[in-house]
Formats: structure tokens, sequence, C-alpha cells
């Protein structure tokens, strides 16, 4: 090691030579961070992959829940019409329910949660003003469901009667 060379580059003979910047260490440097940067980018493309996957795999257990339920209703509705053999009119009608009720549970469990998606959007472009009022009403139920819920039944009579006896 020379007489004037140090180990720490800041303690040397040329005070200005760490911060003026060589072009190689501002390429290396460069290099560092393009590095890391696409690491970073692999891992976040590898962590969305993986909650996609877990997300559609969630979807796919929902889906089929679901269809088991809708299945259990309509074998539920089918023994229900057997009640009624002496009323084939009703009978009739509880067996036309369980039959519809049994396609949308094998639709239900045949599709993907992208064609279900798909059919929402599609839906949605078609008819804009039924989603709108549908929102519109299902945010105004829930608006009053919140509403009737936020004062205990006691505390909304007495709040009655100091309303009357103020009035």
């Amino acid at each position: 090691m020379a007489a004037n060379a140090s180990p720490n580059p800041s303690a040397g003979s040329d005070p200005g030579a760490a911060g003026t910047g060589d072009p190689a260490n501002w390429r290396e440097l460069k290099h560092d961070v393009e590095d890391i940067r696409d690491t970073a980018v692999e891992r976040g493309r590898g962590l969305l992959d993986a909650a996609r996957a877990q997300a559609q795999d969630y979807v796919d257990r929902r889906k089929t829940d679901a269809a088991q339920s809708v299945n259990d209703l309509a074998k539920t509705l089918r023994d229900s019409s057997r009640t009624f053999d002496d009323r084939p009119n009703i009978k009739a009608f509880f067996d036309s329910a369980a039959e519809g009720l049994e396609t949308l549970g094998g639709s239900i469990e045949a599709r993907s949660f992208a064609d279900f998606y798909e059919d929402a959007e599609a839906f949605a472009r078609r008819a804009p003003v039924a989603v709108a009022v549908g929102t519109f009403v299902a945010g105004f139920i829930a608006a009053r469901f919140i509403k009737s819920s936020s004062l205990p039944p006691d505390a909304r009579y007495d709040r009655d009667r100091f309303d009357d006896r103020n009035a």
C-alpha cells in the first residue's frame, strides 16, 4: 500500500476525490440501483401473481359453496313438492322452481369468476339506469338500516319524549 493511500477513500490525500464523483463510481451506483429496481419489480410481480392466485382460489371455493347451497335449496324444494302430489299445479310450480335452481347451481359451478364479471359488466352497459336505481335503492336501504340501528330503543324513546316536551 502506498504511503499516501488509505483504506478509507475520504481520508486520502485528495479531499475532493470522494465528493467529485468518478464516472465509473456513478455508473456502478446506477447499475446497482437498476438491479435493486429490477429485483423490486420482479418481487412485486411475484407478490401480485401470488395474491391473484390466492384470490382466484378463494373465489373458486366460494363459488363451489354457493353452487352447493343453491343445489341444496333445489333439493329441498323438490322434496317439499312431494307433499303436493294431490295438487298437480302446486307440485308443478315447486318442481319448476327446483329445476330452475338446479340449472342455476350448475351454471354457477361451470362458469368462472371472469364470466360472472363480464356478465355483470355487460348488464351494466346495457341497462345503466337499472344499475343506478339498484345502487340508489341499496344505498337507501343501507342508510335506513344504519340509522335505525344507531340508537338503542330506550334512547330513541327518551329523545322522542324530550322532543315532545319542547314542542
